[in-house]
């Protein structure tokens, strides 16, 4: 079920890019279900990485969307001044990839709706986008964390 959801998600990135874009690109696929992130240059995978999305009552949103900033160190003024190191934002209501240093919880739906990574994989996430371009990338997240609710602790 994994490698079919991979198939569609992988899909509707490439669809959403053009039929005739012939650029290099970053793919950074989020499959709420497995709570994995996948991270490919041209189709070649680069990074299978766990991850936290959005727990119960906070929804990480589904779709196809491009960085619109990055901050190397960020506090978030809604969530009282927590860190969100190397955040990549992906929409407007403030949702990013970051770092956070609740290691443990990743695996699991564990954040208020960003994507959260362990921190050292975020460094590495945010330097590949800086080096190829927030143009140049597209985050997809797919996928339901509601699938895995149970298993959260």
């Amino acid at each position: 079920m994994r490698a079919a959801l991979l198939a569609v998600t992988l899909c509707v990135a490439g669809a959403t890019l053009g039929a005739g874009e012939a650029r290099a690109g970053i793919l950074i696929a989020v499959d709420k279900t497995t709570q994995r992130m996948t991270v490919t240059r041209d189709g070649r995978t680069l990074y299978d990485w766990p991850v936290s999305t959005g727990m119960a009552g906070y929804d990480t949103p589904r779709g196809t969307f491009s960085p619109s900033r990055m901050a190397a160190d960020y506090r978030s003024r809604e969530w009282d001044d927590a860190p969100m190191p190397h955040a990549i934002f992906f929409t407007g209501r403030g949702h990013a990839i970051h770092g956070s240093g609740h290691t443990g919880r990743l695996g699991t739906p564990a954040s208020h709706g960003c994507v959260r990574l362990a921190p050292g994989k975020a460094a590495t996430l945010f330097a590949l986008v800086k080096a190829e371009g927030m143009g140049n990338t597209r985050v997809v997240i797919g996928g339901d964390e509601t699938a895995l609710a149970g298993r959260a602790s």
